[in-house]
Order: C-alpha cells, then sequence, then structure tokens
C-alpha cells in the first residue's frame, strides 16, 4: 500500500528573492587554512575536492555551505579530549553540545538528523534510531571530516539535518610511514578511577601499483568527575565513561593504470563499557544530579560494535567519463543497560526477579553508482548521474528473554539521480538535481511487547504488511562570484528520511492495526532553503548563513508517564543564522570566532499550524565560539578556544536553560623526537549540568536519573612520533 504524499513545494518561493536580499548569508567551506590547503610563500588557498558531493565539488564553490575539518583541526581538539562528539560540537556550527555519554540521541544539526558516514559508507540507523551513530570510528583513522549542512538527498536516507563523511587516513607518499602515539588523561585531583589512556599506532606505504594503511588504536577511559568533584552519573543507554574501546582498520589500494584505482577496506570498531559502577539517581527538583558509586550492575554492561567493508573501483577516464563505484556492508550492534526502574521483569533460575536490556541489531548491504563528465556545452557544463541502492535489517531484542521489542523489518531502497552544474558566466553558475526515491519496508506480523509485566504477557497484536514510499526529491542552486573577495549564494534541497520505524512499532497500542495503515511510517521529507555570502579579505575571512528547515510531517519524541518515549508525527519549521569569521593576522597566529542562532516550533494540536518551542531534543542553544591558535616558533605552538551558550526558556514549565561557558586549552611541543603535547578541557572547572540535562524532556519515571553534570577540568598529556 503506498503511502499519502505530502506537500513540501511551497516554500520555493523564498529563492526569487535571493539576490536582492539585504542580508545574505551562509558560511565558507570552512577554515581549510593548513599546511594541507595553503600554499607555503601565499595565502591563497588550494582547492579542495568534497568526497561527500557526488559530484566532487570544489571547496568554496558549492551553493550550500559546507565544512571541512582538516586534520590539524583534529589533532588540536584530540589534545583536549578523545570524545568525538565533543569534537564535533567545537568544530561545526550549529550542531548540538555533546551529551559527553555513548549515547548521542538529542545531538541535532540544525535541529534535525545527521547522516552520518565513513568513506560514503552510511553509519546512521535511522529505521530504530538508539543514538549511537557518532561512536563507528576512532579520529585517529580520520584524515577530515567533511560536512554537509542542510537537508540533502545526495547519499540518500537520513540526512534531513545533513551529512558527515569521516575520510579516512591514506598513505603520506611513497616509501613506508608509520606513525605511533601515546595519550594519559586525569582528572585534576588525579584519582587513580578517573584515570585513563589511549594507544594508537599506524604503517603505510605504497610499493609498485599498491598502497596500503594497516592502523590500530585501543583506548581505556576512567570515571569522570564533574567541577564539584564527584563522579558524573551513569546513564543506563550508554556511556563512554569507564570503558574501553579499540579500532581496527585495513585498506588496500591497487592502481591498474593512471586512471583505474581499486580499494578495499575495512574498518571494525569496538566499545565495551565496563561493569564496575551503577547508578546513582538524583534529585531534579532539589537540584541534586545523578552520580555514581562503585557496584555491579544487576545485568551485562553496554557496548557498542561497528564493522565497515567497502569495496570501490574508480575510472578518471572511461570514454571521457569520471566513474565511481562502491559495495559496501555495515554490520552495528548497540547493547544498552537494564534500567532498574521496573521494565521487562522476569524469573531468573532462583525465582528472583530480574530486568532485562535491550540490543539494536542492524545489519546493511548497499552500492552506489556515479557517472559525471564534464566539460559539456563549450567546458560550461558538468552533469552527474548515480544509481543507489540499499537493504537495512533492523530490529531490537530483550538480551535474556530471547524476545523482540521491535520486531525485525527490513528497509529496502533504490533510488535514481541527475545532477547539472552549468556556468553561465564567469561569476555565475547555477545548479540543480533531481533524485527519485523508492523504498520499501517489511514487516512481519508480531506482537508488542509489555515492558512492566512478565515474559508471557505481550500487549498487542499487530498485522504485518509492506508499505511502499516513493518521492522526488528535488535541489537547485546558485553562485554568484561578486567580486574577488565576495560571493553570493543560494540553495533549496530536499532530504528524505524514516521516522524511527522501532519506536512506532514497539509503541502500536489499539489491537487489529496493520503495518500498512500506520501513518506514523510516512516518510519525513525536509526542505532546506538558505541563502548566504562568502568573503575572503587575503587573511581574513568571514561567511554568513541565514536557513529555514521545514516538514510538514517531522518527527517529534515525547515521553509519556511510563517512561515510554513516543513517537509524534506533526509539522515543524525550524530558521537560524550561521556566523564564521577568521583572522590570519600573521603567519603564526590565527583568531576564529562562530556564532549561531536557532528556533523552532512545531504543531502539536494538528492545526496545520506551528504553536510549541521545540525543546534541547531538538534544537542546539545559541552559541559563541572563539578560538585562537598561535605558533611562536618551530617548536611551540598553543590552542586556546572558549564556547558560550546562553540561556534558552521553553514553553514547557518543567525545563529551562540556565547557559553555561566553557574554555579549553592545549599545547603542544616539538621534541627533537616526536612531539608532546598538553590538554586542559574546562580549564576553569566550571560545575555545570550539561545542556541534555537541563533541556530535554525527560518522563517522570526517569527524570531523577537522567540529571548530569558535565566534566570538570580534564588533562590529558600526549605524545606522537612519526617515522
Amino acid at each position: 500500500m503506498s503511502m499519502p504524499q505530502q506537500p513540501r513545494y511551497a516554500r520555493l518561493r523564498l529563492l526569487p528573492f535571493v539576490l536582492c536580499s539585504a542580508l545574505p548569508a551562509s558560511a565558507m567551506a570552512q577554515s581549510a587554512t593548513t599546511a594541507e590547503t595553503q600554499s607555503a610563500d601565499s595565502n591563497e588557498l588550494n582547492p579542495l575536492v568534497i568526497t561527500a558531493t557526488r559530484n566532487r565539488s570544489s571547496e568554496g564553490k558549492t551553493p550550500q555551505k559546507v565544512t571541512i575539518i582538516t586534520r590539524e583541526q583534529i589533532e588540536q581538539q584530540l589534545a583536549i579530549t578523545q570524545d568525538p562528539s565533543q569534537v564535533l560540537s567545537n568544530l561545526i556550527p550549529s550542531y548540538s553540545p555533546s551529551r559527553q555519554k555513548l549515547n548521542n540521541t538529542g545531538e541535532t544539526f540544525r535541529g534535525r538528523s545527521v547522516l552520518f558516514m565513513i568513506d560514503g559508507v552510511p553509519q546512521s540507523n535511522p529505521l530504530r534510531d538508539g543514538g549511537r551513530d557518532s561512536y563507528a570510528i576512532d579520529l585517529s583513522m580520520v584524515e577530515r571530516i567533511e560536512v554537509i549542512h542542510g537537508a540533502s538527498a545526495e547519499h540518500g536516507l537520513g540526512a534531513t539535518g545533513g551529512i558527515i563523511n569521516y575520510v579516512t587516513k591514506r598513505p603520506d607518499g611513497a616509501g613506508v610511514q608509520q606513525h605511533a602515539g601515546i595519550s594519559l588523561t586525569s582528572d585534576d585531583d588525579f584519582q587513580s578511577d578517573g584515570f585513563g589512556h589511549k594507544l594508537d599506532y599506524r604503517l603505510s606505504g605504497q610499493q609498485g601499483d599498491w598502497d596500503y594503511v594497516l592502523a590500530a588504536s585501543r583506548e581505556e577511559r576512567g570515571v569522570f568527575y564533574d567541577g564539584n568533584d564527584e563522579i558524573v552519573g551513569m546513564a543506563y543507554h550508554g556511556e563512554i565513561q569507564n570503558s574501553e574501546s579499540y579500532d581496527l582498520m585495513a585498506k588496500l589500494g591497487y592502481w591498474i593504470d593512471d586512471n583505474q584505482n581499486l580499494e578495499f577496506s575495512l574498518n571494525h570498531f569496538d566499545l565495551d563499557i565496563n561493569d564496575d559502577y551503577v547508578p546513582v539517581s538524583g534529585d531534579r527538583d532539589a537540584g541534586v544530579p545523578t552520580t555514581a558509586r562503585k557496584g555491579t550492575p544487576d545485568n551485562d554492561p553496554g557496548y557498542n560494535e561497528a564493522t565497515t567493508a567497502r569495496l570501490s573501483y574508480s575510472h578518471a577516464d572511461w570514454f571521457g567519463n569520471n566513474v565511481d563505484a562502491q559495495l559496501y556492508t555495515q554490520r552495528f550492534r548497540a547493547q544498552f543497560g537494564a534500567t532498574g526502574l521496573g521494565s521487562f521483569p522476569y524469573q531468573d533460575d532462583a525465582g528472583n526477579t530480574r530486568y532485562d536490556h535491550t540490543r539494536n541489531e542492524s545489519d546493511k548491504v548497499g552500492a552506489k553508482f556515479t557517472l559525471s563528465r564534464d566539460g559539456l556545452l563549450n567546458d560550461r557544463l558538468t552533469l552527474t548521474t548515480g544509481l543507489d541502492l540499499l537493504q537495512d535489517e533492523t530490529q531490537q531484542v530483550l538480551v535474556n528473554t530471547d524476545r523482540n521489542y521491535v520486531p525485525e523489518s527490513q528497509f529496502r531502497n533504490v533510488a535514481a539521480f541527475l545532477q547539472g552544474d552549468y556556468d553561465l558566466t564567469k561569476s555565475l553558475s547555477l545548479h540543480a538535481g533531481v533524485r527519485q526515491e523508492h523504498a520499501e519496508l517489511n514487516v512481519d506480523d508480531y506482537s508488542t511487547v509489555d515492558r512492566s509485566t512478565s515474559v508471557e504477557n505481550d500487549l498487542v497484536s499487530v498485522n504485518g504488511g509492506t508499505p511502499e514510499f516513493d518521492e522526488t526529491l528535488f535541489n537547485a542552486g546558485i553562485v554568484y562570484q561578486a567580486t574577488d573577495w565576495a560571493q553570493l549564494y543560494a540553495n533549496y534541497s530536499e532530504g528524505f528520511g524514516m521516522p524511527d520505524v522501532g519506536r512506532v512499532l514497539r509503541g502500536v497500542s489499539t489491537p487489529g492495526q496493520d503495518v500498512d495503515d500506520l501513518i506514523d511510517l510516512s516518510p519525513i521529507v525536509t526542505d532546506n532553503r538558505e541563502i548566504g555570502a562568502r568573503f575572503d579579505w587575503d587573511r581574513y575571512g568571514l561567511e554568513l548563513s541565514y536557513y529555514e528547515s521545514n516538514s510538514d510531517l517531522g518527527q517529534r519524541i515525547q515521553p509519556d508517564d511510563q517512561g515510554n518515549y513516543r513517537v509524534q508525527r506533526e509539522k515543524t519549521e525550524i530558521q537560524g543564522v550561521e556566523v564564521t569569521g577568521e583572522a590570519r593576522l600573521n603567519d603564526a597566529h590565527k583568531l576564529r570566532l562562530t556564532y549561531t542562532h536557532a528556533e523552532g516550533e512545531s504543531d502539536t494540536d494538528g492545526d496545520g499550524s506551528v504553536d510549541t518551542k521545540l525543546t534541547g531534543r531538538d534544537l542546539a542553544p545559541d552559541t559563541l565560539k572563539l578560538a585562537w591558535s598561535a605558533a611562536w616558533n618551530d617548536k611551540l605552538s598553543t590552542h586556546l578556544q572558549y564556547s558560550h551558550y546562553f540561556d534558552r526558556s521553553f514553553d514547557d514549565p518543567e525545563i529551562e536553560f540556565d547557559g553555561y561557558g566553557l574554555l579549553d586549552a592545549s599545547l603542544a611541543y616539538r621534541l627533537p623526537v616526536g612531539r608532546a603535547s598538553l590538554g586542559i578541557e574546562n580549564l576553569t572547572d566550571e560545575d555545570y549540568f550539561t545542556y541534555y540535562s537541563q533541556s530535554f524532556p525527560q518522563s517522570p519515571t526517569l527524570e531523577d536519573d537522567l540529571y548530569f553534570k558535565g566534566r570538570g577540568r580534564t588533562l590529558t598529556l600526549s605524545y606522537q612520533l612519526d617515522f
């Protein structure tokens, strides 16, 4: 049965007014002003190809905002924190503050969902979004991070807020190169249980027509202490404190000739939460945070396990065309801890009441084929076309009692696209594309599970079904090089996503329903409209952007009185501003500023007009970030960064956000052999409750157990050697 289509074209009316707008806004393809992209004797930037765009756009020439996080920036952040969510939050405008947990639910991008990818392979699991997809690779394996802002259909399902693509390491040149690193982390009181360490090693090289990369990392994390020197509370749905992780990566490439390359890559990431601590409930009304104490959890601890395999082929001149093809698989397992709040009770062999816990299981198989040809119409037109195939099988199981909390769901997707880029004049380029999506969801008959009763008591029987969805998604953009130093652009793009299918299926409460008739399974189509400007005055750069992100049938997750989080399908509208500025005062000192503002509402009463403010589950707070990087000589460099999160109020009287500011610093020194660094996170030892804890709507049964403070002053000492 085909689900009803949703109207989404009315807001195209914004585009004709772009060029005459008094406030051009958007952001430059952010700050690739490093040794990799900057010439040695000038301030000009070499164009960088953005592999996350199917037409392989050049940095600074896209009709929508793109951020490039370079290796230099990643290393600056890793000197301060090993938390990848914290790194993303520090460097990507409009990305939510890190929860500092393994579970990243509520970490949104422009108020929407992010499609995470590793070398173009999707890592997100939209059919049952457990909020674990930002922990699928160690950042020591990553060369750069490509970020596309706003809804995008370039890689299909899941990018209603944007795309974050991790581009992994490649060999640095001919011969054999090796890298080894070690880091030690501690709270400022050097408590033994707060101590952590990390080791990483990489071997890469080229030999004849072959190139290779072999890399491994292992990290052990202690518990976290807040600014009041108390242990930060443990989250049953996923922790990074008191955990161990490792990552293994292998890449092997073969050059068939000068134009043809074949590459195989494999990455396996595993994070296991230790079973040394149990949570201690706080008291939200009294301002008492959730903490933790030593003890043994009732059930097996949680973990994250992600394995990605990819086989790719590229041909730079196949009858004048550029061809890229890849086959991939991704296996993802995310186990959650038991809540201990009366959910999923069962009797063990001794007759004791125990509480079960769940595990998300997702397996993807897919293929992407892209063909591009430039030089058409007197070297003015580039056409790119392709075909994407995806099969995703997802379920959520109860670990100890072998029941399905979410039935196995099979999602199949076929999509074809065509993209055109036309240089109308030397200073004006037009961009447009269309993507046709056909998707099918297959669910067998199943019964929901009653969280509050015994194993034998299922709740509601639901008839299976095979709903189908067809969506035609469009994008259109314009880039105008007004002067040598000023560029204006505008963009309209649509993203295609699914609601959290698992939550919808497990939350059916009326007997006799059919999966084919569940309106809550209708796709989420999000349209993103953006106007912007990029300015480049030699050593100074400024980027401004204004965007609107709307969905006629969006998704809002709302807790009920029993502790269940349920999907509400509602119209949502989000607007925001992003400002990024850079100043290279001289060859040694660089300043950076970002400011973001966003607001949004949803239609909670179903009258067609938005009426209720979105909460911290969806929107990041208004944020000001300042950074100063200095190279004092050829050996000593420093980095200082400050993030201020402004107060925010909501319509819900139970939640209110009191802002806070965090200061981080690092120092790096090049030794006769290798280089050392010292990083300090939360330099002033700010004692604060996280944005998530203050602004996230909680069910009454969970609010005292999910009231977390942020990490206090934390020191990281690192040493790295390349040889």
